[in-house]
């Protein structure tokens, strides 16, 4: 048992040890001004890259990742309906409908929705 700990502990050191080397010869040296710059396809820039945006945007983006998350997690119960109990799918996928009608009904009250104010 001592003797398995060891020896994965050896191997874990020359793993980490590998990996250090590696990212020490890899690394770059050369800061070039260019490659930090933004990359605008050759063109002088018509604007600054650091003008704020307006805050609906991103919640309109959080919006849509929460429903797409959602309904990513309603595809693996079409797949389960035939090898569950029908009463308690019913349930669950009633359930699971309900909290994505109150989330909508949620933002639609906050009018979170609309786009112009």
């Amino acid at each position: 048992m001592i003797l398995l700990l060891l020896i994965s502990f050896i191997f874990i050191m020359l793993s980490n040890l590998i990996m250090i080397i590696s990212m020490i010869i890899s690394k770059k040296s050369l800061k070039d001004r260019e490659k930090c710059s933004p990359f605008e396809c050759g063109f002088d820039p018509k604007s600054s890259a650091r003008t704020p945006f307006s805050l609906h945007f991103f919640l309109i983006t959080v919006i849509f990742l929460i429903f797409d998350v959602e309904i990513a997690l309603i595809f693996p119960m079409i797949v389960t309906f035939k090898m569950t109990n029908l009463m308690i799918w019913s349930k669950t996928s009633f359930f699971f409908i309900i909290m994505l009608l109150i989330g909508l009904y949620h933002e639609w009250n906050q009018k979170m929705l609309n786009w112009t104010n």
